[in-house]
């Protein structure tokens, strides 16, 4: 990179667009051609303007690739430029982000180059006949492996000429569905050929979840709004009605007595009450909150609800809150009336978690505020943030400024001086809604919203790999300094060694992402880091005691880093040889958290990496590993060290997944296809093991899965049951935010699979597999789970499900939170239209032959194309339609 003398002193004063157009050399495209003199600005933004692409999935079985398992596997796609301008230049690129990268350009007017990461550029050949208004170019091209989901195609080209801003290319940019409030893809072909558009290999089972494919899942399940009347989510661990007292009516509020209990503690909780038309009155029910002598564990409580008299006992202020919050899952928003019983609770797990990826893309506070509402509401007790990434650093540093200045922002600066490089659709403009940071004031309100709700926060900022962000901004940091001649100051928090020549590759395709660990530079970096955060939680009243590392997904660093020859040759640390590397830098940061009083915490491939003699006793893993490729015999390892062991399989826990298996849902979908809410109710966490018998692979093909007892050749144990006695600490729900870029399609994701997870990690349900400590043989005819826990399995599900469809879902409604309006199931017989949804209680519309939309009650004659969709439970908004055959 350049000496930063002069660029210092723009960046004060240009914008990252303005400052890239002043260095356009940069960008690898051929000098200025004398048609450049005859363009200008407008003219160049007028014809991005109207120039229509369109991003079109051909076949994931070309005649050039194989058609089964992964090596040799790709996919035939094409862009469809349509100019509706002449442009005067042929020294042009286009630059966008493809998820799967280019393998082959099949056209030879143009060529598609790997940028870096998604980033990928477009330019013309000599061959190229320049752009003639209305006649379409199109590329043809294959990329790696496959491309399932219409949301693979990002949004936001942009066009760069040299000399000029970048120009987004108006036809890419997303719209939003006015019914729905989802974005929509006005580039995208839609798929239309399940055969060779969406399956994954030749051996791929897995239905498109056409109408009739929901209706059968969602048949057997039938519409009750009785059961709704006293359920509670999550399901209390004993509940006993008391038929022979009258109910307890909430029109006229409550009266509280808070006994020796800090009103600050049950505000949050009180509020939710309000929301739903429960207000503190003079004249109310008696509210009183009271010592519970009975030891329970924490957050534990007992509700009492007697004819205008309402208990809560509890022995900390998460048990009062929880109780309160069970009072709220009873009240039906338009009776507000609860009936008498007696509740007695606690907890299934201790961690009850729920994690969000702000790094991909940013999402607001007022979104992580609006979460944490939700998650106290159905007693959610850790909020992982995840807040540094290859994408993007977003939280403010004292003393590291450049860390948000450039780290928390994508634009078209290919030096990476004022930003980072545009990734996943981000655009060219720093000012775009996907970046941004948490200032200081705002995480430590973060944090106290969070305390006052009973739920800890547990920061990280992702290490050795995905470090993208953090390594490019104190790259600028040392070009900085160094041309202002502090030396020593430039070094200070240095995190690559300039001369390492390794080449690896990450599995987001960067070069440049790991923190050389052989630097004592990158260790002061990871201590400065710890210390500000720690200053934060201190001022927010919540002491940092759990930080997340990362440590996942190292690429491979390091071998050809002088500095780390050097290292290897002369250390005391115990690294013997290159690989060690890995498991050197988690367990020296490991202990430098224990130094300071905080549990380390790591993903489970990472944390495996480790040599445990040189672990902190107290860690903490969380299980990423996906069930059906033996994901639990780590999960089963981990635990069996001591370690507080977090469920977070991807097939159900990853909610940046797909809810249904339909190319037009949001989400990738490397470990499922179809992550429903009925099929994160069906785990069975304790006996990870135990899911062979109820679920199938990516494919849709059944598994097998072998707890038993596995030793090598020499008598090593391989693998094998959990140690008797040894549990799992928790469940954690994770969503990342790569094709997430705004709050409210966070929120579609997330809900209402984040009330499922609470469902799971609050309550053991009776009809669940017990673990085996002698470890077995689980698969679809192994038998475990028996028909009895089957049919227990179902009822419960109809009950929760008429909960959340006739009573939880319009309390959301309230909150304002952009919950999933569910597709519906449909099928038509005899001519007759039949309908149905996950969630009994949902009103559904139909319309045929694109005629109005009609309510539908019954079955239907029809008699033409037929559409339907369903309504949210506050009548607003509306689900994606979906066409029956």
């Amino acid at each position: 990179m350049n000496n930063k003398l002069v660029a210092v002193a723009m960046v004060l004063s240009l914008s990252c667009i303005a400052c890239n157009a002043s260095r356009s050399q940069n960008t690898d495209i051929a000098s200025q051609s004398s048609s450049v003199a005859h363009l200008t600005q407008n003219q160049l933004n007028e014809f991005a303007d109207s120039l229509v692409v369109t991003y079109k999935t051909v076949t994931n079985y070309p005649q050039q690739c194989t058609t089964s398992g992964v090596d040799g596997r790709c996919f035939a796609a094409q862009i469809t430029l349509t100019p509706n301008a002449e442009l005067p230049t042929g020294d042009w690129a286009i630059y966008y982000s493809q998820m799967r990268p280019v393998k082959q350009v099949l056209s030879d007017q143009f060529n598609i180059k790997h940028i870096k990461g998604d980033l990928h550029r477009i330019t013309p050949t000599e061959k190229f006949g320049g752009f003639s208004k209305g006649q379409a170019q199109t590329i043809d091209f294959l990329g790696e492996l496959w491309q399932l989901s219409e949301t693979d195609a990002m949004p936001n080209y942009y066009m760069v000429v040299p000399g000029f801003n970048p120009a987004v290319i108006k036809s890419t940019m997303l719209g939003i569905d006015v019914d729905t409030g989802m974005e929509t893809r006005p580039y995208t072909a839609s798929y239309t050929n399940a055969e060779t558009q969406y399956k994954r290999s030749d051996t791929d089972r897995l239905q498109w979840a056409k109408p009739e494919v929901l209706f059968r899942a969602n048949e057997g399940v039938v519409n009750d709004p009785s059961r709704a009347i006293n359920t509670i989510i999550p399901t209390p661990k004993a509940q006993i009605l008391d038929t022979h007292l009258a109910a307890t009516s909430l029109k006229s509020g409550y009266r509280l007595s808070l006994g020796d209990v800090q009103r600050s503690s049950v505000d949050a909780a009180l509020n939710r009450l309000q929301r739903l038309g429960v207000n503190e009155t003079s004249n109310g029910a008696l509210l009183e909150l009271k010592p519970l002598k009975k030891l329970l564990v924490a957050g534990g409580y007992q509700l009492t609800i007697l004819p205008n008299k309402i208990s809560i006992y509890a022995a900390d202020d998460a048990g009062y809150s929880y109780g309160i919050a069970s009072l709220a899952s009873l009240i039906d928003v338009k009776e507000l009336t609860v009936n008498a019983m007696r509740i007695e609770d606690e907890p299934r797990y201790p961690f009850r978690g729920m994690h969000v990826d702000v790094a991909r893309n940013f999402h607001s506070k007022q979104f992580v505020l609006d979460l944490i509402d939700q998650m106290a509401a159905y007693k959610l007790n850790k909020l992982h943030l995840h807040m540094a990434d290859d994408e993007g650093w977003r939280l403010e540093i004292d003393g590291l400024p450049e860390l948000t200045d450039i780290g928390s922002k994508r634009c078209h600066d290919l030096s990476e001086d004022t930003c980072l490089l545009p990734q996943l659709g981000s655009g060219p403009s720093a000012d775009a809604k996907v970046n941004g940071y948490y200032t200081k004031a705002d995480y430590i309100e973060i944090l106290q919203y969070a305390s006052a709700r009973q739920i800890q926060v547990i920061p990280s900022m992702d290490m050795p790999g995905h470090s993208r962000a953090a390594i490019k901004a104190m790259e600028a940091r040392f070009r900085k300094l160094m041309a202002l001649g502090e030396t020593a100051a430039a070094n200070e928090y240095r995190l690559i060694d300039p001369q390492d020549k390794t080449q690896y590759a990450s599995i987001q395709y960067y070069d440049d992402n790991t923190l050389n660990v052989c630097m004592e530079s990158t260790f002061h970096f990871v201590d400065k880091v710890v210390d500000e955060i720690a200053k934060l939680h201190q001022q927010a009243g919540q002491p940092l005691t759990i930080y997340h590392i990362g440590a996942d997904e190292t690429a491979g660093a390091w071998v050809d880093s002088p500095v780390c020859q050097a290292f290897l040759k002369s250390n005391d640390k115990g690294v013997a040889s290159e690989k060690d590397y890995g498991a050197y830098f988690i367990e020296r940061v490991s202990n430098l958290l224990a130094q300071k009083g905080i549990k380390p915490a790591g993903w489970s491939d990472g944390m495996s990496h480790t040599r445990v003699d040189r672990m902190p006793k107290v860690s903490q893993s969380n299980i990423w590993d996906v069930v059906s490729h033996d994901g639990f015999k780590r999960a089963h390892d981990q635990a069996n060290l001591g370690w507080d062991t977090v469920l977070s399989n991807p097939e159900v826990l990853y909610f940046d997944f797909p809810y249904e298996a339909d190319p037009k849902e949001h989400g990738y979908y490397w470990a499922s296809r179809s992550s429903s809410e009925r099929k994160l109710y069906s785990f069975m966490p304790d006996n990870l093991p135990a899911n062979a018998e109820q679920w199938t692979d990516i494919e849709g093909r059944p598994f097998e899965a072998d707890d038993t007892l596995k030793r090598d050749e020499t008598g090593t144990r391989i693998s094998g049951p959990l140690a008797k006695d040894v549990k799992f600490s928790g469940i954690q729900g994770q969503i990342w935010s790569e094709t997430i870029r705004s709050d409210d399609v966070a929120e579609y994701m997330i809900f209402p699979r984040l009330l499922v997870l609470a469902e799971r990690a609050w309550h053991q349900a009776d009809w669940e597999v017990p673990y085996q400590y002698q470890g077995a043989i689980y698969n679809q005819n192994s038998g475990h789970f028996t028909q009895e826990m089957r049919a227990k399995q179902q009822a419960q599900w109809t009950q929760f499900a008429n909960t959340l469809g006739h009573k939880e879902l319009i309390k959301l409604d309230r909150a304002d939170i952009a919950y999933r309006v569910p597709t519906v199931g449909a099928m038509i017989k005899d001519g007759l239209l039949f309908t149905n949804t996950i969630y009994p209680g949902l009103a559904v519309e139909y319309r045929v032959n694109d005629g109005p939309w009609q309510r539908y009650f019954e079955a239907v004659r029809v008699l033409g194309n037929v559409e339907v969709r369903a309504i949210a439970a506050d009548g607003q908004r509306r689900g994606r339609v979906l066409s029956v055959n």
